[in-house]
């Protein structure tokens, strides 16, 4: 059973996800399913608490940031949600992503 794709307005820098083109500035716009949105969402998850574990890394002079494993699993994670709008992206958003060069040629 397929389900009804609905019009998704997303802000990647505040993981952010709203049906309301007005409701606040917004970065991409996306047609997606319930299933497709909740796992941007946990993707959004997963990285806010990447971002904590980085923040507290910051605080260990010692551990050099290219060699940290939580700055490796954001980059992971971010890349996951790049190509997850692109996927479901409008032609604006496939060629803004593009264009930051984030994904390889699989949109991935």
């Amino acid at each position: 059973m397929e389900q009804n794709k609905k019009t998704y307005y997303i802000t990647v820098a505040h993981g952010q996800i709203s049906q309301s083109a007005a409701d606040s500035p917004w970065d991409f716009k996306i047609e997606a399913t319930d299933n497709e949105i909740h796992t941007l969402r946990e993707y959004f998850n997963q990285n806010y608490g990447t971002e904590w574990a980085g923040f507290w890394r910051a605080h260990v002079p010692f551990i050099e940031y290219h060699n940290d494993k939580s700055n490796d699993e954001y980059d992971s994670k971010i890349k996951k949600v790049y190509g997850l709008i692109y996927q479901l992206g409008d032609e604006e958003a496939k060629k803004h992503i593009e264009n930051m060069g984030i994904l390889n040629e699989e949109g991935q």
